[in-house]
């Protein structure tokens, strides 16, 4: 097949593409207040939301152009420089401490989150480690030992910093990975245990990841304590009705609802663009995560097995940080600092979204490289 013959997913490309020009609309409506002060433009988290768009979209085209086998021939490099992030940004002097959280590199002017990087690493050994054991992994629990205590330990450092959302992520797209590459079902239910043994005994032991499980049972208990982020967001989706109030014209994000324009930016959504621009959302969301997966099964039917795993996992993850950030907005998650992909303001996040897409995009072009499989 020649070059010229390939096609892009635009579908893919013009949902992503789509959600990050309605993420910057909202970004600007939202965060003008918030970026309000006598030496600070209230046009900074736009701006900088526009910046990152634009080196999240040099990354998505980069990883366009980079083939696959670039990912597979450095193994544990991904692992070593995953690691190696995660204890640079807990030395103080190097790793930035922003409200009680020291989860962030500063170069120069750009501070960039770690867990977001990392977690495309972590991604990146697992998919190879079950590649080169495709077989073995299914029969023998002892090729789980590695990849386990791997993200044991990336997970004990993310939670270091403490990012407890990352960890979240991280582990329960490992748990996709797996069953997608066919571990037997008994192990993946024992590690399904686990996890969430080990989920429960952070919360309950932690009094402020207590504080939100039980706000979020009841906000409007304390509705001015622990329960106060979510009954503003709720009272955001009461505003809006069906049609909204219109862009710009939200009363929650003057300063009523805390982090608008990051965590809950689709009650500002919401409010402005009622339940039609939030359905709007969630299809568009739902596209996306219907064409990463659509592209991951073409690449397993083509034996393709790392791009497919790797396919599967970014879509678990796009997929995840959809269903919680939109649970938690909702109230039917408790709070959780994870932001809407593409959509809220986080510079790191976007780019990293970014990237991941283009090598969703890269993934399908080489699909169509590949023949098809025959049964002999």
């Amino acid at each position: 097949m020649k070059d010229s013959d390939l096609r892009i997913d635009t579908g893919l490309l013009l949902s992503t593409l789509l959600l990050i020009s309605i993420g910057i609309v909202m970004v600007a409506s939202a965060s003008m207040v918030a970026a309000k002060g006598p030496y600070i433009s209230h046009m900074r988290y736009l701006i900088k939301q526009v910046l990152a768009a634009g080196i999240g979209l040099s990354a998505l085209f980069t990883a366009l152009h980079i083939p696959m086998s670039f990912y597979q021939k450095r193994h544990y490099a991904w692992l070593f420089l995953a690691i190696a992030l995660l204890i640079l940004v807990l030395i103080p002097g190097i790793g930035s401490e922003i409200n009680g959280s020291r989860r962030w590199i500063r170069v120069g002017p750009i501070s960039i989150q770690i867990s977001e990087l990392v977690k495309a690493l972590a991604l990146l050994y697992l998919c190879n480690h079950l590649v080169r054991y495709t077989e073995a992994i299914k029969q023998d629990a002892r090729y789980l030992i590695e990849p386990l205590s791997m993200f044991g330990v990336l997970g004990i450092l993310l939670l270091l910093e403490p990012d407890f959302g990352a960890t979240i992520v991280l582990f329960t797209t490992m748990l996709g990975v797996l069953f997608m590459a066919g571990v037997s079902l008994r192990w993946f239910a024992l590690l399904i245990g686990i996890g969430i043994i080990g989920m429960s005994g952070l919360i309950f032991f932690s009094p402020y990841r207590f504080a939100r499980l039980t706000g979020f049972l009841d906000p409007w208990a304390n509705h001015l304590g622990s329960g106060y982020q979510l009954t503003q967001s709720l009272i955001a989706f009461g505003r809006g009705g069906w049609f909204g109030v219109g862009l710009g014209d939200s009363i929650q994000k003057l300063y009523y609802l805390p982090e608008a324009h990051t965590d809950f930016i689709l009650a500002v959504v919401a409010e402005e663009f009622g339940l039609i621009g939030v359905l709007c959302i969630l299809a568009t969301g739902s596209y996306l995560v219907w064409r990463g997966l659509s592209i991951a099964r073409t690449s397993y039917l083509k034996d393709l097995y790392f791009n497919a795993l790797m396919g599967f996992g970014i879509t678990f993850w796009l997929g995840l940080q959809f269903i919680v950030n939109i649970g938690v907005n909702i109230g039917l998650l408790p709070t959780k600092g994870l932001t809407l992909p593409f959509l809220s303001y986080s510079g790191s996040s976007l780019v990293v979204d970014c990237m991941i897409i283009g090598i969703l995009l890269r993934i399908h072009l080489e699909t169509q490289y590949a023949p098809e499989k025959t049964d002999t």
